[in-house]
């Protein structure tokens, strides 16, 4: 069992793909295993990342914790805690100070890299939002609604009025299949027409809905169904 980021193979390990490739092409699982350093007990420091990220329902939520709560999960201690904490409140700075530094989405897979690693796994059907600026920067990642085993139903004027409160100029809609499938079902085209529709009324721009299976996506935009053709 792998259980630092030293004992991963060397093409395996956070830090090296991060120098290799740079920072924007780890998830946020290997970003968080660089802080965390070792996982606990049987899970191997990616699984402590990704059971983290799980148990917050992503970064958001993760950010949104106190020191108590991140401690309560095992083999987060004090120490692990208060480096999480500062590590994300050292984010929360930047974004604050240099706006123009936030995620800049130009591609399915520039949207896809942000939320893959948080929702490759879950056990339940989420669906996340990223707000985005008029100039396509990421405002906030928001999670609408979490459901079953298997299914989700939430209503389109939850998804929008997060956006209409962050003056949100367009939105890509997220959804995962726990089964680890991607493909999308007729729902999930059902859906995609209905938020179009509405976002045109809104005035903000839906620009995709991608599906999340296991270590990959599928993205709505780019399977030229459910969106009309440029």
């Amino acid at each position: 069992m792998y259980h630092t980021i030293h004992d991963l193979p060397t093409e395996e390990r956070p830090r090296e793909r991060l120098i290799a490739s740079g920072a924007s092409s780890l998830g946020s699982a290997e970003l968080l295993a660089i802080i965390l350093r070792t996982g606990s007990g049987s899970e191997n420091v990616l699984q402590l990342a990704q059971r983290l990220l799980a148990t917050f329902r992503g970064l958001p939520g993760l950010a949104q914790a106190t020191l108590t709560e991140l401690q309560t999960v095992p083999g987060i201690g004090p120490a692990k805690a208060v480096e999480i904490k500062a590590a994300l409140e050292l984010g929360r700075r930047l974004l604050a100070a240099a706006p123009e530094e936030r995620p800049h989405i130009k591609t399915p897979a520039d949207a896809a890299n942000i939320v893959m690693a948080d929702m490759a796994f879950l056990e339940q059907e989420h669906v996340r939002v990223l707000l985005l600026d008029t100039r396509q920067r990421l405002i906030k990642i928001c999670t609408i609604t979490i459901g079953s085993i298997n299914t989700t139903a939430f209503r389109v004027a939850e998804l929008f009025r997060e956006a209409i409160r962050e003056n949100a100029a367009g939105v890509v809609v997220f959804h995962n299949h726990p089964s680890g499938d991607p493909n999308p079902s007729k729902q999930d085209y059902d859906v995609t027409d209905e938020l179009i529709k509405s976002g045109k009324l809104l005035g903000i721009s839906v620009l995709d809905h991608i599906v999340i299976g296991r270590n990959r996506y599928v993205s709505l935009k780019e399977s030229g169904v459910a969106f009309p053709a440029n």
